[in-house]
């Protein structure tokens, strides 16, 4: 926390003058016993109104410079704290942004949110404290003290007696709360990151049927953050009553010893009362001293979770210019932009490099088209509709073992052999890439559409299907999908994805555990789809329908319960392509999704 203080480097006249205005403050408010004892001991014994009402003056003269000066402090402490706060939280960001995904990945995001926020909240408040009761709440009770002393030594020994007492009490509870704050903090980050988590991943976790696990966990996490909560609260909520007791004790003790002490002519009535106020204050400013302990206690450990990120050096650093460049600048007598000096990388964990050697130079202004060749980068060629294809030149599926698949292997292997004579003519990589269409679908569908016009089988729909597929509307079991399909993926070295689409398989585990089975021995990449969608209007879990609208002919979707058709108002979520998603999509799409057939 200390190494956080440089951030209140550019406030040092608002971090000297708020303390100052508080103990000018502090000054004055120890005068006002006095001016009590005084109104006593002159104005009333003697009945002298004239002389109450000139004291009186003095104490609102007193409560207004007093107020002034509180004001001005408060002023200068908040500018500081904010200020202090403001730049801590630029230099934490900027830090955060140096830190490489590796080290972002072992705090953990929702970690470093918090610490960006409420840590430095915490911080913020804790500074202001300070400025503001730090010195004053010990100034005034050590300073109520001497006065005491000043007007009756053996009665202000009860002080010496009760300072000491309140001293332990309030530092013993700090010292035993401090490291509980630190946990506290640590399971507030626990429960926020299962909640982020939740919040990104809601569709993931319905579709899987995760929802009671993850509410589970979650009341078990909040749970824990509780009792640690209540077991820091319950030790810091014996500060009041504690002190409470010491002080009121210490009154009784008072009040008896100044009885005695007036009664043998040593001091008057008013000098107790004063005794009595002194004692007051003390008790007020150790509460005060006490809360501020409290605040402080949180403010320390949020600001050692600060510095613990500052700590936290990146795995990649940048230097303006690096002994290499400099190298390479007396060479060329330019100052290069990038480079890159025998360069590797090395995922956490791992026993090799993934990448290793990569050594160049790129000048401000300097194409980077040399740096593609020789195998440094890789052109991936997307294609889809090979089902359509197959059809308009066979007039079979290319699921036909006889005519279609051997031709739709052969047309693979030429993309293939195609790639491989331009990798050799270029010498730059060209690969095979199973393209996922998303919405481009329809557009594909309406250019064929345009061109060639309706063809049966072929450009009849409002979508063309993805790469290598059995066409979605072909009955075919998952195992032969998979088995057939396994053979484009071969053929696809870009990149690749098959899927089949499944029911609900909650009470079905073994079938699914069966698919991924097979799935492990028989194909690179495939996915299980299932749907997950919600009516907001009346609860609805099932599947949402796709229907056809009378009037226009647009494909919409609607709630089978209570008929519910604004998008707004429900969720669905289905894969597409690859990827689960969650937004509704164009009408070329929309009809490929409501022509799926189930493969189990």
């Amino acid at each position: 926390m200390g190494k956080l203080l440089v951030y209140l480097k550019d406030y040092k006249k608002e971090s000297v003058l708020g303390p100052l205005f508080k103990l000018l403050e502090a000054s004055f408010e120890l005068i006002v016993p006095l001016v009590m004892a005084a109104i006593i001991d002159h104005g009333v014994a003697d009945g002298d109104k004239p002389y109450i009402m000139k004291m009186c003056l003095v104490l609102v003269l007193l409560a207004v410079i007093g107020l002034t000066c509180s004001i001005t402090a408060q002023y200068f402490a908040a500018k500081a704290a904010v200020g202090f706060s403001t730049g801590l939280r630029h230099a934490l960001f900027e830090h955060i942004q140096k830190l490489s995904f590796s080290e972002m990945d072992t705090v953990g995001t929702s970690t470093l949110i918090t610490r960006m926020t409420s840590d430095i909240n915490q911080t913020q408040n804790g500074v202001n404290l300070v400025l503001r009761l730090f010195l004053r709440s010990p100034f005034i009770v050590f300073g109520a003290m001497i006065m005491a002393f000043t007007i009756d030594v053996k009665a202000a020994l009860v002080f010496v007696v009760t300072i000491p007492l309140l001293s332990i009490v309030v530092f013993g509870i700090m010292l035993v709360s401090i490291p509980l704050y630190k946990k506290v903090q640590s399971a507030l980050d626990k429960v926020l990151g299962i909640t982020r988590e939740n919040l990104t991943g809601s569709r993931v976790i319905r579709a899987f049927n995760k929802e009671q696990d993850e509410i589970a966990q979650f009341h078990e996490d909040n749970e824990a953050l509780t009792k640690i909560q209540l077991y820091v609260g319950k030790i810091s909520a014996l500060m009041n009553p504690l002190t409470y007791v010491i002080i009121n004790g210490a009154v009784v003790v008072l009040v008896w010893t100044g009885a005695i002490r007036v009664n043998s002519g040593y001091i008057t009535q008013g000098e107790v009362v004063a005794l009595v106020n002194y004692m007051s204050q003390i008790l007020v400013e150790l509460i005060k001293l006490a809360n501020l302990i409290i605040n402080i206690n949180k403010s320390i450990a949020c600001g050692n979770r600060i510095q613990a990120i500052f700590e936290l050096q990146p795995s990649i650093t940048d230097h303006a210019v690096t002994p290499v460049a400099e190298e390479k600048t007396e060479h060329s007598g330019e100052v290069p932009e990038v480079v890159f000096s025998h360069v590797g990388l090395t995922y956490a964990g791992a026993g090799e490099e993934s990448l290793t050697d990569i050594d160049f130079t790129v000048k401000k202004g300097e194409t980077i088209d040399k740096l593609l060749f020789g195998g440094y980068s890789t052109i991936s060629l997307g294609y889809a509709g090979l089902c359509e294809c197959t059809r308009y030149m066979t007039g079979v599926s290319h699921t036909e073992p006889e005519t279609g698949t051997p031709f739709a292997l052969r047309v693979m292997q030429r993309l293939n052999d195609a790639c491989a004579e331009w990798k050799e003519k270029e010498n730059m990589d060209f690969s095979l890439y199973g393209t996922p269409l998303e919405s481009t679908t329809y557009k594909f569908a309406k250019c064929l559409q345009k061109r060639f016009g309706i063809i049966e089988g072929v450009t009849d729909k409002n979508y063309i299907t993805n790469s290598y597929h059995v066409h979605v509307t072909e009955n075919i079991n998952a195992f032969d999908k998979l088995k057939f399909e396994s053979q484009f993926q071969k053929l696809s070295p870009g990149g690749a994805i098959s899927y089949v689409e499944v029911p609900n398989m909650q009470d079905n585990i073994d079938a699914v555990i069966a698919v991924m089975k097979y799935i492990y021995d028989n194909i690179m990449y495939a996915e299980l789809n299932t749907k997950s969608d919600y009516c907001m209007e009346c609860g609805y879990d099932g599947e949402i329908k796709i229907v056809e609208e009378k009037d226009s002919g647009k494909l919409v979707w609607e709630c089978p319960n209570c008929g519910n058709r604004d998008q707004d108002k429900m969720s669905v979520a289905r894969r597409t392509c690859g990827y689960i998603g969650t937004q509704f999509w164009n009408q070329g799409r929309t009809q490929e999704i409501k022509e799926r057939v189930l493969h189990l």
